[in-house]
């Protein structure tokens, strides 16, 4: 008898009729189960916005493609002519190959497409065929974004956004009959592959509460405080909008400035402490500086008016404050990372304005001042959409945080959404327990009052960069700030583009050391020297192109953060007695990591 080999097909046949029959009307009933899961919470109320608004923007956009194409016969038998071109390469390399003669793809598979890995992507004719239609099409439909004429910026990068968005929706890996892996094994398992992934969307549906909430690791296995965000510590104040912890020292002399981490609201701050071996937290301490961290609250209808104002005056302000009790210190080194670096970067400004002078040094990770070339999260921020989010914020006080998770998985939505869809609904598999999955999907609320000023003033008007930023009555301007700066960007990130960070350093007035890591938005930052992987990038004064900056850079080998560390001690290597929580009579409050960074949204 012939291997199946000689009979690839074997491999598609159901092993068990009537056992993929039962499981089949298993699926169905939990299809069912999945519907009343996503029905029930919009016919209680509970639910009152859906997509309309959204799916009438993308609409809108795209129609402004398609309409520069219909308005000229000629353009569009050119773009029609480009389509069936690409369709008449593929049927006729497949004729060749069906008939046994050489033949070359009518497009390649991109080298790094994890979608299309398994061998019978490219050994199976079928699934060949399938796969290189989908690539020519969707190939076809980016360009035809690309090469309209009479689009404005926004609007075309829009149109580029919401066609990969909809080509990654429909690639034939994210369903059965059209992925050859997926289509395996449903047949070698008679469906149970199917049964078990509509049970994990009805367990999604019904944690997401009508919304999907899709599982990207095991939350099972992590518990905060315990195997996450477990650095030594103790929360010392609290406030209506933020906990501040200080972290037990591990030397017997400290740094004599203390350092101050402004972590994003958007996330919780634990990203910089997952467990001992990631943690910049721990590393920190145990390089002898005295760490104090805000924990911002995760927001609810009583923050609904806290501005950036107040998050600036009673997040960091009065943690400048606290520390100076706790340490008997006024100079400090501070932290901002993300939107924290933006809001440090404000109150640095408002600083300067008031001509208070504590903060010494200011590190930036991954952090935007100029938001010219702030990537793809621009697509989301224009006047219509934002007054749209403000009137739906009007109605809680604040965002729900699966709006700003969805987002941030919509950058990358093959590596964060559809590989997801595929593993947990068709596979019927449990996702990986990843400790950096875990905080992800650990989603936080924004305050409508303090999101509502950010992406007007940031993203849609670009204030800060121009001087036109006004906070607590004072216009801010960014070049009167002249401490030392040690600005971090990492080479592949989606949110804060290095080209964006780097475009923010010239609106400092003092001496910026641009420094470029590798990897993205969190894997540049989190980055152990114990590890060793990755590398960064050194580099003259940030002026000019970035281009031309990396020209004359130098590359390094692993972690960034000795090179950061030795940064700090060359402004001030000044050394004190390690500084215990609790000193100088502050009250603790509780262990780290707090009581706020716990709320669930």
């Amino acid at each position: 008898m012939a291997d199946d080999r000689q009979h690839p097909m074997l491999q598609y046949i159901i092993n068990n009729p009537e056992a993929f029959a039962q499981n089949l009307a298993k699926t169905i009933e939990q299809a069912g189960k999945a519907m009343a899961a996503y029905i029930e919470p919009r016919e209680q109320g509970k639910i009152k916005h859906d997509s309309t608004d959204e799916l009438t923007g993308v609409v809108k956009t795209l129609a402004q493609v398609g309409e520069y194409w219909a308005s000229d016969p000629q353009r569009a038998i050119e773009a029609q002519s480009r389509l069936w071109s690409g369709y008449i390469d593929l049927w006729n390399s497949s004729l060749k190959r069906m008939m046994g003669e050489p033949s070359t793809p009518a497009v390649e598979t991109p080298a790094r497409d994890k979608r299309f890995a398994d061998p019978d992507w490219e050994n199976n004719q079928f699934f060949d065929f399938i796969k290189q239609l989908y690539l020519i099409t969707s190939k076809w439909a980016e360009d035809m974004v690309h090469d309209a004429q009479g689009l404005d910026e926004h609007t075309r990068h829009k149109a580029e956004f919401y066609v990969t968005q909809i080509a990654n929706a429909v690639s034939p890996s994210n369903f059965v009959l059209t992925n050859p892996e997926l289509l395996r094994l449903t047949m070698e398992s008679n469906g149970e592959n199917l049964v078990k992934g509509m049970q994990h969307l009805v367990e999604d549906l019904k944690t997401g509460k009508g919304e999907l909430k899709i599982r990207q690791t095991d939350p099972s296995k992590f518990k905060l405080g315990e195997n996450l965000g477990n650095t030594p510590g103790k929360v010392i104040a609290q406030n209506d909008v933020c906990q501040v912890i200080q972290y037990s020292p591990t030397t017997e002399e400290v740094l004599k400035r203390p350092l101050l981490i402004v972590p994003p609201w958007i996330n919780k701050f634990y990203i910089l402490d997952l467990n001992p071996e990631k943690s910049f937290i721990k590393w920190a301490v145990d390089q002898g500086h005295t760490v104090f961290v805000i924990s911002w609250v995760n927001p609810d209808e009583r923050q609904a008016q806290k501005s950036f104002e107040h998050y600036m005056k009673e997040g960091i302000l009065e943690t400048l404050d606290i520390i100076k009790k706790a340490t008997r210190q006024s100079e400090v080194n501070a932290i901002g990372y993300c939107v924290g670096g933006t809001l440090l970067a404000v109150t640095l400004a408002y600083m300067a304005k008031m001509g208070d002078e504590r903060i010494k040094t200011a590190t930036f990770f991954t952090t935007q001042v100029d938001f010219t070339f702030a990537g793809d999260l621009k697509v989301f921020v224009d006047e219509e959409q934002i007054s749209a989010l403000e009137k739906r914020m009007e109605e809680q006080g604040y965002l729900d945080g699966s709006k700003m998770s969805s987002a941030f998985n919509m950058l990358r939505s093959n590596d964060l959404i559809w590989s997801y869809v595929v593993n947990n609904y068709l596979k019927g598999q449990e996702p990986f327990p990843f400790d950096l999955l875990y905080w992800n999907s650990d989603s936080t609320r924004m305050p409508a009052a303090n999101h509502s000023f950010y992406l007007r003033n940031c993203y849609l008007d670009n204030k800060l960069s121009k001087g036109e930023m006004e906070i607590a009555g004072e216009r801010l301007d960014l070049s009167k700030v002249t401490i030392p700066i040690f600005n971090l960007a990492t080479r592949e990130d989606h949110i804060a583009p290095p080209k964006s960070v780097f475009l923010g350093s010239g609106c400092f007035g003092g001496p910026v050391n641009y420094v470029l890591a590798g990897s993205g938005h969190i894997a540049g930052v989190v980055n152990p020297p114990a590890k060793n992987k990755y590398q960064y990038w050194t580099g003259p004064e940030p002026r000019g192109l970035l281009e031309n900056w990396l020209k004359n850079a130098e590359e390094h080998p692993g972690s960034w953060w000795p090179y950061w560390d030795e940064w700090i001690r060359s402004n001030d290597n000044a050394k004190a007695k390690a500084r215990k929580p609790g000193a100088n009579r502050m009250k603790i409050l509780e262990d780290a990591p707090g009581s706020y960074v716990m709320t669930k949204v």
